[in-house]
């Protein structure tokens, strides 16, 4: 299994959201809203039940979907907007570097560097724990964004692939963002590992698994703790170099993230 990292991929914002301009119209109406409502468009609850967010969702998931989906896709729209307000962070985390946060606690102030973002993953190194149902698939990365109440929300994107449209979501339950320290160095698993695969082959590739949302939390907080204690890890990518074949390229300016002595 080749272990992509060598360029940024294309994000699963880039898929979804196809028309930036659209996405800033959105946001303009959403800011009217709330302030007409006098809501809070960083809490999820309360940006999903915006006319506008719903008239926009309506539209992007087309007149088949079931009326339960509008959750699913209104938690995307809400990364989706935030993302774009904080001007698309995006953070390409190399393999050196995410094996060094699996491994060990890194030293830094688990702060978000920025209020949203969107942490993108090698490819193919993390995976979800699968089942007859629902089986083991790829993790691309996560989105990040931190609420007006100091809550942390994260939003999972897997099953991004190639030979296929359209990706996977896991919602992780909201949590206290001055609580990240705490996750550095939580033991989530009892039986084994944090982060250790039981997938046929993972041992040879050296892949992790993901099976709680503790773990989710855990490579969140350590990587934003790595970001703040050793800057000189970031290459800021201003301008992509434009590349073709597999996997297609992101579009987006951004930041790689590599291991730094």
């Amino acid at each position: 299994m080749t272990l992509h990292d060598s360029y940024a991929r294309l994000t699963p914002y880039e898929i979804a959201f196809q028309d930036p301009d659209a996405v800033d119209v959105l946001i303009v109406d959403i800011e009217r809203e709330a302030e007409g409502r006098g809501a809070d468009p960083s809490n999820p609850q309360a940006f999903i039940t915006m006319g506008s967010v719903g008239a926009f969702v309506r539209e992007l998931q087309g007149p088949d979907a079931l009326p339960e989906a509008i959750h699913q896709y209104g938690t995307l729209v809400f990364h989706a907007v935030h993302f774009r307000t904080a001007d698309c962070p995006l953070y390409q985390l190399d393999i050196h570097a995410a094996r060094y946060l699996v491994e060990g606690v890194p030293d830094g102030d688990p702060k978000p560097p920025t209020p949203a973002g969107y942490l993108q993953l090698p490819q193919h190194l993390f995976w979800t724990v699968g089942n007859d149902a629902d089986p083991a698939e790829s993790i691309d990365g996560m989105f990040w964004m931190i609420s007006g109440a100091g809550s942390i929300h994260v939003l999972l994107i897997k099953g991004l692939r190639p030979d296929r449209p359209g990706f996977s979501t896991i919602v992780v339950p909201e949590a206290p963002a001055a609580e990240a320290g705490e996750w550095l160095g939580t033991v989530v698993r009892e039986s084994a590992p944090d982060f250790s695969s039981e997938l046929p082959g993972s041992e040879l590739d050296g892949l992790y698994a993901v099976e709680a949302v503790g773990e989710v939390l855990k490579l969140l907080a350590r990587f934003f703790a790595y970001v703040s204690a050793v800057p000189d890890a970031l290459e800021h990518v201003d301008v992509p170099v434009a590349r073709d074949g597999v996997p297609s390229p992101s579009a987006l300016s951004h930041v790689r993230v590599t291991l730094h002595p």
